[in-house]
């Protein structure tokens, strides 16, 4: 049961419903599932991303690694550090949430002694950016002097360092599609309950299939086909053709250093596994997490598990090297979470940690379904966090 939504909720819902509904009836009453969700989560002043909210945290709709711990940042800081090292530079956060994956990390590296030229960070969420600057102005004026926030991406070979990406893709717009005699075919969405006068805003629901669908659009696979083809009959599932667009636009960034791309996701052999019928999509609303992206429009998360074999590919053809894929609790357990548990003299900090770790490593929480990827340019410098394991063979 999910809860009830206030009378602003309401209000903000109706709007943004409203929007949508006007876009499929001007499109003839059919819109890609993936400009639905776009327009969900980043309509200006109505989507989700755009519009003030509480979105992350104990009082927001759903919790990110940062929040759960600073040993998560503490061991993101590390690996930037091996980075920093080898090429100096800066940082650029995309999409840095509460700021506390920034405020960790900058502590952290000024404790390591290797501190980055500047971080910068691309916020698309105004509300967010708000509390970021918030948060980053408690820090010494040393290391808030250090942090910027842009508009847009940075100019093409401008980056030298570490861009770090914490959950983004999972953000993305997606397709959907069904699978019917072999094929693939695209779902949308339509509205119904509009007649002659009445409002535009009736009910979303999943519109007929297109009658073809571009799998894979812009990057076609020889094995797609016949993925499709064992996929059995009524299969769901989403795929996000902007993957590789974005790899390609953050990598034109950078001139030397490393992209860190944290999220829940896995290589496509297991993502779009015969038994995974419905598909990764999932809503998350006060902590609640359903699969009903077509209420509470504007006011909840629409998110989507990532083909990182998808991701791998973008990169490559962005010219950038697919250097280390592993496991989030891999990743943590490489860069020194158990010591960072242990060091401390206090034994209820120390059982608080513990505790803490645990969330994050243990395979019935996030340390088996997310994952890290590293994609680096002109980078020699060892990983640390993917020195424990190295999953890219399952891509």
């Amino acid at each position: 049961m999910l809860p009830l939504l206030t009378a602003d909720e309401n209000r903000h819902a109706q709007a943004a419903r409203d929007f949508i509904c006007e876009r499929i009836l001007a499109a003839g009453g059919w819109l890609s599932f993936a400009d639905f969700m776009e327009s969900a989560l980043y309509a200006p002043g109505l989507g989700y991303y755009s519009a003030g909210a509480v979105k992350l945290g104990a009082s927001g709709d759903f919790v990110t690694a940062p929040e759960i711990s600073d040993l998560f940042s503490r061991c993101v800081a590390r690996q930037c550090a091996d980075v920093l090292a080898a090429t100096g530079g800066q940082i650029l956060e995309l999409g840095a949430g509460t700021g506390r994956m920034a405020v960790t990390i900058l502590k952290s590296l000024a404790e390591i002694g290797v501190l980055p030229e500047r971080y910068a960070i691309l916020e698309v969420s105004a509300d967010l950016a708000e509390r970021q600057r918030a948060r980053v102005e408690a820090l010494p004026a040393g290391l808030r002097e250090r942090v910027v926030w842009l508009d847009r991406l940075p100019a093409p070979g401008s980056v030298r360092g570490v861009v770090l990406a914490n959950e983004v893709l999972d953000a993305l717009p997606v397709q959907r599609f069904v699978v019917r005699s072999g094929k693939a075919f695209e779902l949308g969405v339509s509205v119904v309950g509009v007649g002659a006068g009445a409002s535009a805003s009736g009910a979303l629901v999943t519109g007929a299939p297109a009658p073809d669908f571009a799998w894979c659009e812009g990057a076609e696979l020889p094995s797609a086909s016949e993925l499709i083809t064992a996929l059995p009959n009524g299969y769901t599932s989403e795929l996000c053709s902007r993957v590789e667009p974005w790899i390609a636009s953050v990598s034109q960034c950078l001139a030397q250093g490393a992209l860190l791309l944290f999220d829940y996701g896995l290589p496509r052999s297991h993502y779009y596994h015969p038994q995974r019928v419905d598909g990764t999509l999932r809503c998350y609303f006060k902590q609640r997490a359903h699969n009903d992206p077509f209420i509470n429009v504007g006011i909840q998360d629409i998110t989507a598990w990532v083909d990182f074999t998808r991701v791998a590919d973008g990169a490559l053809a962005a010219g950038l090297e697919v250097t280390g894929f592993v496991t989030q609790a891999a990743f943590l357990l490489g860069t020194g979470i158990e010591a960072m548990t242990i060091e401390v003299d206090d034994v209820a900090t120390r059982a608080r940690l513990a505790g803490e770790a645990r969330r994050l490593l243990m395979p019935g929480e996030m340390g088996e379904s997310f994952k890290v990827m590293a994609l680096c340019r002109d980078l020699d410098a060892p990983l640390r966090g993917f020195a424990h394991q190295d999953l890219r063979g399952s891509l």
